[in-house]
């Protein structure tokens, strides 16, 4: 099975290293390469980790910050890429653990058989 890959955006660093400070010092340097966006996206751009990304914007990106993609991304493996070992239940059953009960789980009953006179 592959491994789940994510990765770091690093844009606010790069900005920082060319002595862009303010995110919207990206706007007309953008709107000269036949880019658009409002101060909203643009901050949104330099602050979060998108999700969706045009090439084009990627490209222009690249070409003012004078930089490569891997100065703007970094791969990293998942978060929740590594599996836990399956632990047995307690009753010695072969059902995985679920995590999260903890000590909320209740006893297994037992049922005992009834005093006949």
């Amino acid at each position: 099975m592959a491994a789940k890959l994510d990765y770091h955006w690093h844009l606010r660093k790069v900005m920082a290293d060319r002595g862009m400070f303010s995110t919207t010092d990206l706007i007309p340097p953008l709107a000269e390469r036949g880019i658009s966006l409002s101060s909203s996206q643009v901050y949104r751009l330099v602050v979060e980790r998108p999700e969706r990304l045009s090439l084009k914007i990627l490209m222009a990106l690249l070409d003012i910050l004078d930089c490569t993609m891997d100065d703007l991304i970094e791969p990293v493996a998942a978060a929740g890429a590594v599996k836990k070992p399956k632990r047995a239940a307690a009753g010695g059953g072969s059902a995985p653990d679920v995590e999260g009960l903890g000590g909320l789980r209740p006893k297994r009953a037992r049922i005992r058989g009834v005093d006949r006179p």
